[in-house]
């Protein structure tokens, strides 16, 4: 129904060294987001593709899992074979009780 399945791993399954990459908007990464993540917000991705490790695991991030499936599949397309979707995004991070921080002073939280 959405086209091709992309790699994808859960958020309690999310390696220590694993290279995150946050593609959502300025307003959802300032609210909260995982520590130690790359913000690069989607529509930024082509131009910014030589940020992207291909040499590391790399997972992919937005609020649900949509956006961020798009950007692996993008990426994937284009010679990425090292890429893979958190499924269910930030608020499976924030569900399963992972690390936060904000960029607003505020408490982290999934915008």
């Amino acid at each position: 129904m959405f086209g091709p399945q992309v790699p994808s791993v859960g958020a309690a399954e999310v390696g220590p060294d694993a290279y995150l990459i946050d593609v959502r908007e300025p307003d959802e990464w300032a609210a909260g987001h995982a520590p130690g993540a790359h913000h690069v917000p989607m529509m930024e991705i082509p131009a910014r593709m030589a940020e992207v490790p291909q040499d590391a695991d790399v997972v992919v991030v937005c609020r649900s899992g949509g956006r961020s499936g798009q950007v692996v599949s993008y990426l994937s397309g284009n010679g990425w074979d090292n890429v893979r979707n958190l499924d269910g995004g930030m608020q499976s991070w924030a569900a399963v009780g992972r690390d936060m921080v904000s960029e607003n002073g505020q408490p982290a939280h999934v915008l």
